[in-house]
């Protein structure tokens, strides 16, 4: 549903916000159950490259459907993230590490699983990088079992928390930092005395705001199309030539 979509996309843009990335390059970043390649789409829009990992051949197949701009791999991050040491930039990952808490079969040991996944991850991070991973917990041991494993496979961090007081748009990011820790950021609407929080949510809303009068092709647009053609040609995927009916509206059809 259109909504699940329009959430997905917001908490993607908050991960990529909270990843903290230099300005004006473009950077790699890994997705960690990428699904159908939402939150892809958004770090595409961003000029920034990915990678996304899924353990669901079904959404794989369509976010291949979706021609998505990242590289897809199937595979269960619970056995490891397969990748070089320092490739990426960045990790984000929504509403997907909760699973690991799952034991789905008897050799499974959650605790493993996760330890397996920090560790490989933290490696495969490039040092002074940050990985941002919303989750849903079911309950605080889960968030506990969860940074623990975290904090052992060498991350620093914690949980930022947006809209800790509102039952519905709470959301945990689990903030891990490679290397020399940074501040940890503060989550969206968090109380302060002085009204301070009120000022730090509405400069986040203005910045997206004006990220697309400023130099962001507007979503659609013939130049957001372009750039985006001109993208997938660098990484040599076929992309048919542009005309001057690139990016023009179609007559409605009778």
């Amino acid at each position: 549903s259109s909504r699940v979509v329009e959430i997905q996309s917001q908490m993607s843009e908050r991960a990529v916000e909270l990843l903290g990335l230099p300005e004006g390059r473009p950077c790699l970043l890994l997705d960690v159950g990428c699904g159908s390649g939402l939150s892809g789409d958004y770090i595409s829009d961003e000029g920034h490259y990915w990678i996304g990992m899924d353990i669901s051949p079904a959404m794989l197949d369509v976010a291949v459907e979706r021609e998505v701009e990242g590289d897809l791999l199937l595979a269960d991050v619970g056995h490891g993230i397969p990748f070089r040491p320092g490739m990426f930039d960045g990790c984000i990952s929504i509403s997907a590490v909760q699973w690991l808490c799952n034991a789905d079969k008897k050799s499974h040991s959650p605790s493993k699983r996760l330890y397996r996944f920090f560790s490989t991850l933290y490696t495969a991070l490039a040092r002074g990088s940050r990985a941002v991973l919303q989750l849903y917990p079911e309950n605080s041991e889960q968030l506990e079992l969860i940074t623990a494993q975290a904090m052992r496979a060498g991350f620093t961090g914690g949980m930022v928390v947006d809209y800790p007081n509102s039952a519905k748009a709470k959301k945990f990011f689990l903030c891990l930092f490679v290397g020399a820790s940074g501040m940890l950021p503060k989550g969206l609407g968090t109380e302060c005395a002085d009204g301070e929080e009120i000022h730090q949510a509405k400069f986040t809303n203005e910045r997206t705001r004006f990220r697309n009068t400023k130099g962001k092709s507007v979503k659609k647009s013939r130049d957001w199309i372009l750039e985006k053609k001109e993208r997938r040609r660098r990484q040599g995927k076929e992309v048919r030539a542009d005309t001057k009916y690139t990016g023009r509206k179609r007559r409605p059809r009778f």
